[in-house]
């Protein structure tokens, strides 16, 4: 019984620190950057793929020069259909220096509009960066859903096929 104690336990410590190292996360890598000025403000955006393409998710990075300290602000997102939305810059989850958006992803393919609107101790600054999104990768979601949703079918099929199989017969 003492063995079996001591080899779970050694299992669930075993288990404990491979899994607290397979959580770690991987701090934000921008693969290219673009420069946008915010009246006296001058932004660096950062984007975590590049080429930007529709339905694919990414990291975006905001470092306004100087730092993000006593600094704050909104960024308006508008996509090619003219929907927009406002959200303030927050520090991004695993850049803590920056501002950001942790796994976006963008829509729709054509141009999207990044709108900020930055308060700082020289007053307040807009500057607007025009993004050309391409075609979503993959084949289309139709083509994807159909074949992605075929073992699903067959493993339905096979329980109704059991299931018939083993339950019991009305006399």
């Amino acid at each position: 019984m003492r063995k079996i104690s001591l080899v779970l336990l050694g299992v669930f410590g075993l288990l404990l620190t491979l899994t607290a190292t397979a959580q770690a996360e991987e701090p934000v890598k921008a693969v290219h950057t673009e420069q946008v000025q915010a009246g006296p403000y001058r932004v660096t955006v950062g984007f975590s793929v590049w080429p930007l393409k529709a339905m694919q998710s990414l990291d975006f990075t905001f470092m306004p020069e100087g730092g993000i300290k006593g600094k704050g602000g909104t960024l308006t997102v508008t996509g090619p259909d003219g929907a927009g939305e406002d959200m303030p810059l927050v520090r991004h989850p695993r850049r803590r220096d920056v501002w950001g958006l942790d796994v976006e992803s963008l829509d729709l393919q054509g141009t999207w509009s990044f709108r900020f609107a930055i308060d700082g101790p020289e007053g307040r600054g807009t500057g607007e960066l025009k993004l050309n999104l391409l075609e979503q990768p993959g084949p289309p979601l139709a083509i994807s859903w159909t074949i992605s949703s075929g073992p699903l079918i067959g493993l339905v099929a096979l329980i109704v096929v059991g299931w018939r199989r083993v339950r019991p017969r009305a006399s």
